[in-house]
């Protein structure tokens, strides 16, 4: 069995309670160096998106450690909407409430549960099918009797230090009993249709897909059998009616294409992209991480944690210039700067601050190019180089008024250098099995991957340049042949 690693804040949030060595604080659990997997139970009381505790999550998934909550549950939890999705179902547990408390005269109640156990028995039902749908060590329910009957109000992460001395016991207990328990995945529901809704954004100013190359995909679904239909985030609603959600909107964690996939995979959708590779792309922490745990070569780098910028100012006097500093969830070359002394890293650090708790520092690679080797399915699918911005250190230029880009050029697969493809195809493998683009530079005879995107551009006139109509046809038998999967799926 793997160790364990408890993860708070603070040594001292652990002072009620038997000292243990599976303790850890959570900046140097964030700031360690280590391949073994572990099962981790985070603690820490910042759970927000891009807060410590966030972060103590993302980490150790990226490290291949079992972590409760995971980053999907934290991510659920933050929205009312991807709460209730996750807790369809709780209606029968609900209902026995209304004869366990019909002699209590109460409007509202608040229950705390710690791993699915709660103070009062007679809750323990309720509070167990609480947990398997939000598996967070810690959570607080906010109940309302309504004349139909008792009603889920809101559900949110407790922290620890909240406790009080009653608390205090339950918990301990609660803990003891869970870190015996073997972790499960609960199952998700399906559905099974043949028709497929593409998200996208007619107002975004740079969206993975031009008007042509979603004609296109249109036509290339229809000649595989698959209805394609254009949606917006306005019509979430409709989900249900499709066998398979599409992404051709620019992806973010803390955004409404995030909670459409999510709600997709719940309702037993096809999609690309699947929230886990929204989760795993669009954080540069994350992917640093996993790619660095794995092995895949990446450009040297080391994280800033926003608790450390007084040793930074330290450190940064000893660094090699210039480096590229970069926010966890930006795009587009966005969120990205390039430092040349240590007075401009401290400064820029401390902005960028503002809106995490960590930052990626790397090594400053300039290359003419980069290669995007766009992987479907943990296969080639295309291979572009995109060109800097005349002018300017990256393919996209912000600078202006209008946001400026290099040119491009596609190439059969075969004509790229093996090891571009061996180390994309590396790196993917680690993500999943969906339609990745993974972007590298190449210097001399090394490789490195700079990043994945879960949902990388697909421009007609672009990356079909090569393929041409083979391209979307390509995609789409892959959306066929999982939705044939899990039609005879559902048959057996």
């Amino acid at each position: 069995m793997c160790a364990l690693r408890i993860v708070v804040d603070r040594s001292d949030d652990w002072r009620p309670y038997y000292p243990t060595d599976d303790l850890i604080e959570a900046d140097t659990f964030l700031a360690q160096i280590e391949h073994t997997p572990k099962r981790i139970i985070n603690l820490c009381t910042n759970l927000d998106y891009l807060g410590r505790g966030y972060y103590v999550s993302l980490l150790a998934q990226a490290r291949g450690s079992r972590v409760l909550p995971s980053v999907d549950t934290l991510n659920t939890l933050r929205r009312k909407s991807t709460t209730a999705m996750q807790l369809e179902g709780l209606t029968p547990a609900l209902e026995e409430l209304n004869d366990l408390l019909r002699d209590e005269y109460m409007d509202s109640m608040t229950i705390e549960v710690m791993f699915g156990e709660c103070h009062d028995p007679r809750l323990s039902r309720f509070s167990r099918r609480l947990f398997e749908r939000l598996p967070c060590p810690l959570l607080e329910a906010r109940l309302e009797r309504r004349i139909t009957g008792w009603r889920l109000l809101r559900v949110r992460p407790l922290s620890l230090k909240s406790l009080n001395v009653d608390s205090q016991e339950l918990f301990s207990r609660a803990l003891n009993r869970y870190s015996r328990d073997i972790w499960r995945t609960p199952r998700s529901k399906r559905r099974y249709r043949f028709d497929l809704a593409m998200l996208v954004n007619p107002e975004e100013r740079l969206p993975p897909s031009n008007k042509g190359a979603l004609k296109a995909f249109i036509r290339a679904g229809r000649r595989c059998g698959i209805d394609v239909a254009l949606i917006t985030h306005r019509d979430a609603g409709r989900l249900a009616e499709f066998d398979g959600l599409f992404l051709r909107e620019t992806t973010a964690l803390d955004h409404h294409t995030w909670r459409l996939a999510r709600r997709a995979e719940h309702e037993g959708l096809c999609v690309i992209d699947a929230p886990q590779d929204i989760l795993r792309c669009t954080n540069k922490v994350y992917l640093h991480e996993l790619l660095r745990t794995k092995g895949v070569p990446t450009p040297q780098a080391q994280l800033l944690q926003r608790s450390s910028t007084v040793r930074l100012k330290h450190q940064a006097q000893a660094m090699d210039y210039p480096l590229v500093l970069k926010v966890p969830d930006g795009s587009f070359s966005r969120g990205i700067v390039k430092v040349s002394s240590p007075d401009e890293l401290v400064r820029e650090a401390q902005r960028l601050f503002a809106s995490s708790d960590l930052l990626l520092l790397q090594e400053w690679l300039p290359t003419e190019f980069d290669w995007r080797i766009g992987v479907l399915n943990g296969t080639p699918l295309f291979a572009s180089r995109y060109f800097m911005a005349r002018g300017h250190w990256q393919i996209y230029d912000h600078s202006g008024k209008s946001v400026k880009s290099g040119g491009f050029t596609t190439h059969a697969i075969e004509d790229v250098p093996k090891a571009v493809i061996k180390t994309a195809l590396k790196a993917t493998r680690l993500i999943g099995n969906g339609l990745y683009g993974v972007d590298l530079k190449q210097i001399g005879d090394r490789v490195v991957v700079i990043e994945i995107n879960d949902n990388p551009n697909i421009d007609a006139g672009i990356e079909d340049a090569v393929l041409g109509r083979k391209l979307y046809e390509n995609i789409m038998a892959v959306f066929l042949q999982r939705m044939e999967n899990r039609g005879r799926g559902r048959a057996g």
